[in-house]
């Protein structure tokens, strides 16, 4: 494997760690929220907020680490899409500032407000929903470079069928995970009230989620017929991942073995999140820029490559020890 395919495979699951850990995020907000809307609250918020005061503070570390790396080994990359995503992007860079500066003042404030929930909730929709334009963009047909200049096609992007199956598939995404994920954690805290309501909203997010995927398949199709080609030859990476939805589904209607039903939730993700990524290679960004053409210097990208993987695994190992002193600490998980 050459280091410009080892460089881009090592980005993809930093970024693939920033989707799980960041959808649990997001959606635990919005449940956090949703749940005081409809009465819910009182019986699921103790679960939530024990999962988000320990991790709210490093989910950005894997989407800092692919920024960077992205930049660093494809410079390219800054040229196009810093001047195509400089209104998406300054608009999601805003709403991670309002998220978490409002998640401080409501759970560190003198006294809850309304607002600043209303605030961290609804921002952990908006963020996955503007970052999703990386992707959509990506595809190619939303940029146009005249001479110099690299012109985002704002009218061309919002009239699109795919970018919105993209959001749409961003949206329903991050909600079947979290209520995924929630719904385990609150079987090993032992609230069985709140695993009720969260294994509810869990199943109820399962089929949107599919649905979703089958229509980002048929749009693509129109839009991109060469990535789309490209997905059907393979096609085995999305089969298995449809496999993996099926078993947590069935896994969530039994109610039981929750941990091996998220691992399901997590491997349905990534064969499809990396069948994707396969896909879409040469192209980074169609037809701009492809893996071999923009790659940095040699020398650079193999620094680059060992500093990276050495930071994934710090990275993965020090998560792995917050879960285990904090997240699955018997007494802290049942709130002791």
């Amino acid at each position: 494997m050459s280091y410009e395919l080892i460089g881009i495979t090592v980005l993809w699951l930093f970024l693939y760690g920033y989707v799980i850990v960041a959808s649990i995020d997001f959606g635990a907000g919005f449940f956090s929220y949703y749940g005081k809307v409809t009465g819910k609250g009182e019986v699921i918020n103790q679960v939530i907020n024990r999962y988000l005061s320990p991790v709210w503070e490093v989910t950005n570390v894997f989407l800092i680490f692919f920024l960077v790396g992205i930049v660093g080994f494809f410079p390219d990359t800054a040229y196009y899409f810093g001047t195509a995503l400089l209104v998406p992007g300054s608009i999601a860079l805003i709403l991670l500032a309002i998220r978490g500066s409002f998640y401080a003042f409501h759970h560190y404030g003198s006294k809850p407000n309304t607002f600043y929930e209303f605030l961290y909730g609804t921002t952990g929709l908006l963020i996955p929903a503007s970052l999703a334009t990386i992707l959509t963009i990506s595809e190619g047909g939303f940029i146009e470079k005249k001479g110099n200049e690299v012109v985002l096609l704002m009218d061309t992007l919002l009239k699109s069928p795919y970018s919105w199956s993209v959001v749409l598939l961003a949206l329903v995404s991050v909600l079947f995970i979290s209520a995924s994920f929630l719904t385990y954690y609150a079987h090993k805290a032992e609230d069985y009230e709140a695993e009720r309501v969260l294994h509810k909203w869990a199943l109820g997010w399962s089929l949107p989620t599919i649905f979703a995927s089958f229509l980002v398949f048929v749009a693509m199709s129109d839009h991109n017929m060469q990535h789309f080609t490209s997905m059907l030859d393979n096609s085995w990476m999305f089969v298995v991942s449809m496999g993996f939805f099926t078993l947590a589904v069935y896994l969530l209607m039994v109610r039981k073995y929750y941990g091996w039903m998220f691992l399901s939730v997590l491997l349905q993700f990534g064969f499809a999140f990396f069948g994707y990524g396969k896909s879409h290679l040469p192209y980074i960004l169609y037809p701009y820029i492809t893996v071999q053409g923009s790659v940095n210097n040699p020398v650079m990208a193999q620094a680059l490559i060992w500093a990276f993987i050495g930071g994934l695994s710090l990275l993965v190992p020090s998560l792995l020890l917050l879960m285990k002193l904090f997240l699955f600490d018997a007494k802290y998980v049942k709130g002791r």
